[in-house]
């Protein structure tokens, strides 16, 4: 049987969702059995791989290169999903658009200048800060979305729940807070 090649992405979001993934414990010793982990931010990858299997992508989609990668993540993956309420509603990043949708300076000032303690100005080097996107979004308002797993952060035993259901080929389904299978 050939491993499940399986990514974990991080945008715009506090890794919580990531924090509860490690929570699975003993299930990543069995995951580890299954599948390559060929990208996340919990392995020394550089490059977006080709042919990904399934990728988990946490966070909400905040600045260009948020946006960038996401658009090869979908290209060189099967199945995504949604992780945690960052990725899923863009939740507290999206705390960012009342300051103005279209209106980047305006976050910056706030950022760097109105609440800076120390040293209040502005990031002049190139790459420093990605360029901010007019809005802060969820994943699915950019890319087609095969699954969405709710919370903040979602409980190890729905992260179980969801990728032991794709590993077994089943059909995820969320319902209420439970995830059945079909």
């Amino acid at each position: 049987m050939d491993r499940v090649r399986l990514a974990t992405v991080w945008f715009g979001g506090c890794s919580g969702c990531h924090m509860s993934f490690l929570d699975l414990d003993e299930f990543l010793i069995e995951l580890a059995a299954r599948v390559d982990l060929v990208y996340s931010p919990v392995v020394d990858m550089k490059e977006y791989p080709e042919k990904v299997d399934v990728c988990l992508i946490e966070g909400a989609i905040c600045n260009q290169d948020n946006l960038d990668l996401l658009h090869k993540v979908r290209a060189r993956t099967k199945v995504l999903v949604s992780f945690g309420d960052c990725a899923v509603t863009a939740n507290v990043p999206a705390i960012r658009n009342q300051l103005g949708a279209g209106n980047t300076e305006n976050v910056l000032q706030r950022a760097y200048i109105d609440n800076a303690q120390n040293n209040p100005c502005l990031p002049k080097c190139e790459g420093i800060v990605p360029a901010l996107l007019p809005r802060v979004m969820p994943v699915h308002e950019v890319v087609r979305v095969e699954y969405f797993l709710p919370g903040c952060p979602p409980p190890a035993s729905n992260i179980k729940a969801l990728v032991g259901a794709l590993l077994s080929g089943a059909t995820p389904k969320l319902e209420g807070m439970q995830l059945k299978f079909g």
